[in-house]
């Protein structure tokens, strides 16, 4: 594990902000394990953001709350974080990493809708953080094989970003098939 210092204060700070079920700041601290993910390739950077991010979307989602599984699902998932950050603060990587994939085994102990709910939530956030790592210069193969995911995926997800961001309003003819030509690159 890289940058294990930044990691241990984005693992306290989502603790924190988990208590006033700040999804926002959640999402945010996601995003800084990027840099460190895109540079160093690092998979346990990559699993921080993926979790960080998926318990930002799991969290603002208050459908999930009511459905048989819940209670437990989120204590396992709070627990693993603060063993995290303990195993972090010790220097031990090994129990970092198991805890990592507690939250993941967690996934696979649910049932029903739930499960499905949550599952999805994961896959989606892998096809997110992707996106980012392939825009800080990963190769699109090399960031879908770190993050699990397919090619298709990540470039459906890419392009789909890619079009959100095109100017609202009139636009000129010149300015569209530029627009069109940068899907292409």
């Amino acid at each position: 594990m890289q940058e294990k210092d930044n990691i241990l204060r984005i693992f306290q700070e989502t603790k924190e902000a988990l208590k006033t079920e700040d999804s926002a700041t959640i999402k945010n601290l996601s995003n800084q394990t990027i840099n460190t993910a895109s540079l160093t390739n690092d998979p346990d950077n990559i699993a921080v953001a993926v979790i960080i991010y998926s318990l930002s979307k799991i969290i603002e989602r208050e459908n999930y709350k009511k459905l048989p599984g819940w209670k437990k699902f989120f204590n396992i998932y709070v627990k693993a974080i603060d063993e995290i950050i303990d195993a972090i603060k010790k220097g031990d990587e090994k129990k970092t990493r198991e805890n990592l994939k507690l939250i993941r085994k967690a996934i696979n102990n649910l049932s029903g809708k739930l499960k499905d709910y949550i599952q999805d939530v994961f896959r989606k956030a892998s096809i997110n953080k992707a996106s980012k790592i392939y825009e800080h210069g990963i190769s699109m193969e090399r960031t879908a094989k770190l993050l699990g995911i397919t090619m298709y995926e990540l470039a459906g997800y890419a392009g789909q970003a890619k079009i959100l961001e095109m100017p609202k309003g009139k636009v000129d003819i010149k300015s569209r098939i530029k627009t069109t030509m940068k899907l292409f690159e």
